[in-house]
C-alpha cells in the first residue's frame, strides 16, 4: 500500500470514528485535514469530501492520464 493510500485510509478511519471530524471534513475539508493531520494544501487546490449512504454512491472519474503533464509537484504526490 502506497503512502497516499495509507493516508486516505487514516482519514476515512478517523471520519468513521469521530463524528465531529467527519462533519468538518464534509463542510471544510482543508481545515479538517490541517487540524487533524497537519496537511496544508495550496489555495489553488480544491478538496471535496462526500459521504456515501446505503442508497447513494459516489463515482469519481479521475483525470485522463493522457491529459496530465508529468511533474514533480508535491500536491500531485499527495493523492
Amino acid at each position: 500500500m502506497s503512502s497516499n493510500e495509507v493516508l486516505k485510509a487514516k482519514i476515512i478511519q478517523k471520519a468513521w470514528e469521530d463524528e465531529a471530524f467527519k462533519n468538518q471534513l464534509i463542510a471544510n475539508p482543508k481545515a479538517a485535514l490541517k487540524q487533524a493531520f497537519g496537511i496544508t494544501l495550496p489555495d489553488d487546490i480544491k478538496v471535496k469530501a462526500v459521504e456515501e449512504t446505503s442508497t447513494e454512491f459516489v463515482l469519481v472519474i479521475p483525470t485522463n492520464p493522457a491529459k496530465i503533464l508529468v511533474t514533480t509537484n508535491a500536491v500531485e504526490s499527495f493523492w
